[in-house]
């Protein structure tokens, strides 16, 4: 192999491989949507995405037009079909037909833009090592990418799907996802609908909400403090107080949880909301104050001293100084605490028995029974991750800056 074809014949074979898994990628997709029993053909994807390779890397990249992008998954189609002896998922193409013919246009149209990308600014004339290793490198930061985004969304996907079935068709095919849209509102969203009807989980979205604002509340306001102490102010064990915040982690919470609920039990906070808000921040505010003292460290200490000597009160300094500085700090702690104490079930299982009180987390245990169908307990955890989903997605900003600029200045 001559070194001036490395890049081309590298980027073939990575177009093989492209080929090979988002024809296994695609196929199970529509398997799960139409429920037939389709079978990836590995073989047939890899040697049509090895062709749209080819076509596609033989020109420099300034010449890899849309057009010949179109041409590359056209040919990339012809040649799975004609591999796979026209059944590209493993069922003659009559079957299925419109359905088979839009997945196989979206493997073609994954193939051709991965191999695109992977070999961006890279063809022939560019044969250097360091090119060489830039496209290896796009081609396991691809993977990489489309392995982890399959891990989360797809388990997200089979729970949203699962949710919108009904009981009957769930248990004549588990693994047909399909949905009937023309059923109407009502019929598609039922489990839903009888989760807030019949199951109270109106109730437990408040008491969630509930409990994990105010704790997010509490362990601010305990942290914040603690935090600019430890990191602004000298006092004796300032070093030790300052290493020893996580120390409360290395005791496991079950080891609590039989000592707490008798307590709890004797002073009647056992079966009350006030209970959980006694144990959540005491979990929370340690870390709160961690991730906070490494952020206050971080900020310029002659930005307080100007403030003291305008007048400033140490008080007035943290208010109208540090605080602000340190929003996206705060907006990560923030959004941490509110995802512990909005998922948290051990405590709620233990210290719960009123089903007017029952949080999010530990309603949805109620549901995982025989009596109760599969539909709503997957609709009750889509129920539960929305939100906290959504809010993360927001927030997800200030959650990098926050915890970059504390773990590099603590």
């Amino acid at each position: 192999m001559s070194r001036l074809g490395n890049i081309f014949y590298i980027s073939i074979v990575f177009g093989a491989l492209w080929g090979a898994i988002w024809t296994v990628i695609v196929t199970l997709l529509a398997l799960f949507v139409s429920g037939l029993t389709f079978q990836p053909q590995v073989t047939a994807g890899a040697f049509a995405g090895l062709a749209a390779a080819g076509i596609l890397m033989w020109q420099p990249h300034e010449r890899r037009s849309l057009a010949l992008r179109a041409v590359a998954g056209l040919a990339f189609i012809i040649l799975l079909l004609v591999a796979s002896g026209a059944e590209p998922m493993g069922q003659p193409i009559s079957t299925y037909a419109f359905g088979q013919f839009v997945f196989v246009i979206l493997t073609a149209i994954f193939v051709v833009q991965s191999i695109y990308f992977v070999g961006a600014n890279l063809g022939p004339g560019s044969e250097k090592r360091y090119n060489i290793e830039v496209l290896c490198l796009r081609f396991i930061k691809g993977f990489g990418l489309v392995a982890f985004t399959i891990a989360v969304a797809l388990p997200f996907f089979v729970m949203i799907m699962m949710s919108l079935k009904n009981q009957q068709l769930l248990l004549s095919n588990p693994l047909d996802f399909s949905i009937d849209f023309g059923q109407g509102f009502s019929a598609l969203f039922r489990s839903y609908i009888e989760l807030f009807t019949r199951y109270h989980f109106g109730t437990y979205l408040m008491n969630s909400a509930l409990v994990s604002v105010a704790t997010v509340a509490i362990t601010l306001f305990f942290a914040v403090p603690g935090a600019y102490a430890v990191a602004r102010l000298r006092f004796p064990g300032q070093n030790f107080l300052s290493r020893s915040i996580l120390l409360i982690y290395m005791v496991p919470m079950i080891v609590l949880v039989i000592p707490l609920y008798a307590i709890f039990s004797q002073l009647g906070m056992r079966n009350t909301l006030w209970g959980l808000l006694f144990v959540y921040p005491a979990t929370t505010i340690p870390v709160a104050l961690y991730m906070l003292q490494g952020y206050f460290r971080g900020i310029p200490a002659e930005l307080e001293e100007a403030g003291l000597m305008d007048g400033l009160t140490r008080l007035n300094v943290i208010i109208k100084i540090t605080l602000p500085l340190a929003l996206p700090a705060l907006a990560s702690v923030a959004l941490y605490v509110f995802m512990i104490a909005w998922n948290e079930f051990l405590f709620a299982f233990m210290f719960l028995d009123n089903v007017d009180l029952f949080t999010l987390s530990r309603g949805i245990a109620e549901l995982n029974s025989s009596e109760v169908p599969r539909q709503h307990l997957m609709a009750g955890a889509v129920i539960a991750t929305v939100p906290v989903l959504a809010l993360f997605l927001w927030f997800e900003r200030f959650l990098v800056t926050g915890l970059t600029a504390g773990s590099v200045k603590g």
